[in-house]
């Protein structure tokens, strides 16, 4: 669909350093505890985990501002946390990776997002989530609201990043879309199901493939279902664009004017899909507001993919790491 040179690259690469997206949606922190599994608790049949390491990193939403910074954009978080440790944590791994938590409002009727996975040996032991999964209050909602209006001028770009935690409620959805529509901004979705058709009149919605089955409640099997759901979203949803992931059969991108094309994976090999749509969503929207078109914005997006997929574990692409996958898949 679209052929690049590597000057043309570098362009939009140049630009996207200019440019300040806001992410606005369900903000978490990924820990990581691994150890070796030496012995069975004689408390009760299950492993002993004799903890060798821990990290923590930034999930969900603020992973996608993550990767906004990785591809040497700006990008400002907007989204609640906890009047908990966690959200000093959190806080601070934002800060320390060059991203704004202005935006981050505390809400004291909830608790931080923190998902703990406990790894021995390579493998998955258990996963602990602490989280609230029920909706922001009102006056949560227009503390979010206000700061974005006055920090709208600022920005170049809005993704909704939803994980159907709570934050991107109703009433918080349709106000984010008015005011980016009122002031000509770029907003993008990476919806859930909960609100699936709830995100009307945005520049992009890019759901994958099991989000679309999942919304229009029927399976997606062949290329030709596909393009009948792609073509009923836009109508639906009033966008300008649709883009459905399909994982290894690559993406599909559905245009206002009645035209689709699909667009090949670039994936050399996969070694963990972890945060690949948080990569996808973060460069196609970063890469439409640096000039790109948008079939050069979903091609580019789809290196940036196709790059962290054959990486083992969650990481942001780095121009040059594209750049460089680039010119091997060429």
């Amino acid at each position: 669909m679209v052929s690049f040179t590597e000057e043309r690259l570098n362009q939009i690469f140049k630009a996207m350093k200019t440019r300040k997206i806001a992410v606005i949606g369900d903000l978490m922190v990924d820990k990581y505890i691994w150890g070796d599994v030496l012995r069975i608790s004689p408390e009760a049949p299950v492993p002993v985990v004799e903890v060798t390491d821990e990290s923590e990193r930034l999930g969900g939403a603020a992973n996608v501002g993550l990767n906004l910074v990785g591809l040497g954009g700006k990008s400002v978080l907007i989204g609640v946390c906890g009047d908990d440790s966690q959200a000093a944590q959190m806080k601070d791994i934002v800060t320390r990776n060059g991203m704004d938590a202005g935006g981050i409002v505390t809400d004291k009727t909830r608790r931080t997002t923190v998902k703990t996975r406990v790894i021995a040996q390579q493998q998955h032991v258990v996963r602990i989530d602490q989280e609230h999964r029920h909706h922001i209050s009102k006056a949560v909602e227009k503390q979010i609201l206000d700061y974005l209006t006055l920090h709208i001028d600022e920005i170049d770009g809005i993704i909704l990043e939803d994980y159907n935690k709570g934050v991107l409620t109703l009433g918080l959805i349709k106000d984010v879309i008015s005011l980016a529509n009122q002031h000509r901004k770029l907003i993008t979705v990476d919806p859930k199901k909960n609100h699936f058709f709830d995100y009307q009149n945005v520049t992009l919605f890019k759901p994958n493939l099991k989000e679309t089955s999942e919304g229009l409640n029927r399976k997606l099997h062949t290329d030709e279902e596909v393009i009948e759901a792609g073509t009923e979203l836009l109508k639906k949803l009033n966008a300008e664009y649709v883009l459905i992931t399909r994982s290894e059969k690559g993406m599909s991108l559905f245009k206002k004017d009645g035209s689709h094309h699909h667009v090949p994976t670039q994936a050399l090999h996969v070694a963990d899909v972890s945060g690949a749509g948080d990569t996808v969503i973060a460069t196609l929207t970063l890469a439409l507001a640096a000039g790109a078109s948008i079939e050069e914005a979903s091609a580019l997006a789809n290196l940036a993919g196709g790059f962290v997929v054959g990486e083992v574990g969650i990481l942001p692409a780095k121009p040059e790491q594209v750049l460089e996958f680039w010119r091997k898949v060429k």
